[in-house]
């Protein structure tokens, strides 16, 4: 079955106005200050807490 009139743009985009993406939430590393996922260990550092600090190894780009 067919539809009985033309969905206009206004109603189409109404519709989808929730279908917009989120901006991702960083916060800042307390230790350095670059900007990370929050509950994640800093990619620059590896600050997590006070208690726990991962060791990152550096990869060498040759």
């Amino acid at each position: 079955m067919l539809p009985a009139k033309k969905t206009s743009r206004t109603r189409t985009r109404t519709r989808r106005s929730h279908h917009a993406l989120k901006a991702t939430n960083y916060s800042t590393c307390k230790r350095c200050g670059q900007a990370k996922l929050p509950h994640a260990a800093c990619a620059n550092c590896g600050y997590v807490n006070p208690k726990i600090t991962l060791k990152l190894g550096k990869e060498d780009s040759e």
